[in-house]
């Protein structure tokens, strides 16, 4: 569906849950606080879902928008690629609507409005208010901005293109604290993540003369720094910084035998097809998965996968 019609579609009903994905990100919380604000403006009841993995940091963003689930609520997911990323605990297994920016199916939902261009979900969200209310509050405005920059590594990213920097300045334009926001969500850490990042780089691998970067991130070093789920944003960009790396590798211990991978490259391998060997997804260049295995047998996995793909042989 269009923009226009996603918006003809929310005018017409009411009594809205909108779903944030598992392992929530600064995209899914904030484009889902601006989507439930918009429609509470156009007189709807409408709730976030409050997703128990929100770490604190996006629950004070969330905390005006949390809510019960109404019963018989019209579900809109945002920012779910696939049904396996539904909240823990919603109970649902598919919705009436899905907005999202990751390419493929979304056979959960009858309705979809789906932009694979865009680099966040966010700027979808924002064309979608823009024409369910006609314009967007200064708080929209700053919900928006946290899911456009976090989604783009404040505009760094490969996804990044000039429609981003547009959609950023029009932001701007309508209000959010760009300042502000850049410093709280990029140049503040707490003395744990620093700590953190450091037990990581420790041990970095590096192959391919530095062109294959893999970081591992153990329930052991989180113990040690005394880092929290707050401490973990962005972790993906660490390896990623190494100077010649085209494809970054974070695989981060969830629970003993159990591991997430996210999976970063400058397109020359498709990270949403490695991924995809594993059952995960994504983007070309910015994908995961989730294995019930351990952290460095997940490694080992994709770095065997990473050089079947490599493209240069």
């Amino acid at each position: 569906m269009t923009v226009n019609e996603c918006a003809r579609t929310l005018s017409a009903h009411d009594n809205y849950l909108i779903l944030s994905h598992t392992r929530p990100d600064g995209d899914t919380v904030g484009s889902s606080a601006a989507l439930c604000s918009a429609l509470r403006r156009r007189g709807k009841r409408a709730v976030m879902y409050e997703n128990p993995e929100l770490t604190a940091h996006y629950r004070a963003m969330a905390a005006p928008y949390l809510g019960p689930a109404p019963e018989g609520a019209y579900a809109v997911t945002v920012d779910v690629a696939g049904a396996e990323m539904f909240p823990k605990g919603c109970g649902l297994e598919r919705a009436d609507l899905c907005i999202d920016h990751h390419p493929g199916e979304h056979p959960f939902a009858p309705l979809t409005l789906l932009d694979h261009t865009r680099a966040s979900c966010g700027e979808i969200v924002m064309q979608v208010i823009e024409a369910l209310c006609g314009n967007l509050t200064r708080e929209e405005a700053n919900l928006l901005y946290t899911a456009l920059s976090t989604d783009c590594g404040c505009f760094v990213y490969g996804n990044t293109t000039a429609e981003t920097h547009l959609a950023a300045a029009h932001l701007i334009d309508c209000g959010a604290e760009h300042f502000r926001l850049n410093k709280e969500l990029f140049r503040s850490f707490s003395f744990s993540r620093l700590k953190l990042e450091g037990l990581i780089t420790a041990s970095m691998r590096t192959y391919r003369g530095n062109a294959i970067n893999i970081a591992v991130v153990t329930l052991d070093m989180m113990r040690e720094s005394g880092a929290t789920e707050d401490d973990c944003d962005d972790l993906a960009s660490l390896a990623g910084k190494v100077r010649g790396n085209r494809v970054s590798i974070t695989v981060r211990e969830l629970a003993p035998g159990r591991s997430k991978a996210s999976v970063r490259t400058d397109g020359s391998v498709d990270a949403a097809k490695l991924c995809g060997c594993f059952g995960g997804g994504g983007h070309k260049m910015a994908s995961g998965c989730t294995l019930d295995v351990g952290p460095q047998e997940l490694a080992e996995r994709l770095l065997a996968a990473t050089e079947e793909l490599w493209p240069e042989k």
